[in-house]
């Protein structure tokens, strides 16, 4: 039997968050739920749940809704309960490290002091696959508590509804398969919506 796939999308959970920065990770994963057409979210997990079947794979989709710092917990429930091995979860996040529109793939490493990163790493460890999205840097780090916690600007809108388009219509394609690969269909996806 093969086991299904997790995709996590990491971010706070209330009205006043929805367009933070920070919640990019749910953003990417409400834009999958939408560009699928799956079914509503259900509460389970301390989270919104909810499961899709593509290309053979069994994939949920989960938005842990504690706050970010306490992740770890409803992940680790969700894996434990369905017995999922560790590398069939994927951890979409935003990442100061990486400019805007940027993104990288990677299995472990450490958490660049992301505390939902952190608290999952301190649940189940670090050999997981994390989608690493840019949001850019505000220039020093005693302001990159208030950016991560604001919202998206207007400015911000050009690259950001083109990068969740593309990430809603190909994220599944990524799970279990070649990063690389991966990486150059949505490179190229994105640069076919650009030119619309």
């Amino acid at each position: 039997m093969s086991h299904p796939y997790v995709l996590v999308g990491l971010g706070n959970p209330g009205d006043k968050y929805v367009l933070n920065r920070h919640n990019i990770g749910f953003l990417a994963i409400d834009a999958v739920a939408k560009y699928h057409d799956v079914p509503r979210y259900v509460e389970k997990f301390q989270g919104h749940l909810t499961a899709l079947r593509l290309d053979g794979k069994d994939i949920f989709l989960f938005k842990p809704m504690t706050y970010m710092n306490l992740s770890g917990g409803p992940v680790a429930a969700l894996m434990r309960f369905y017995k999922i091995p560790l590398n069939h979860l994927y951890v979409v996040h935003d990442d100061l490290a990486l400019v805007p529109e940027k993104l990288k793939v990677k299995v472990g490493g450490g958490d660049g002091g992301h505390n939902g990163l952190k608290s999952i790493d301190q649940h189940m460890g670090a050999a997981y696959t994390r989608i690493r999205l840019g949001i850019g840097h505000p220039g020093h780090k005693d302001l990159v508590s208030h950016f991560v916690l604001t919202n998206f600007s207007k400015n911000d809108q050009n690259w950001l509804e083109p990068m969740l388009w593309t990430l809603g219509k190909t994220l599944p394609s990524l799970l279990g398969e070649d990063t690389a690969k991966w990486l150059n269909s949505y490179h190229l996806a994105v640069k076919e919506l650009e030119k619309k």
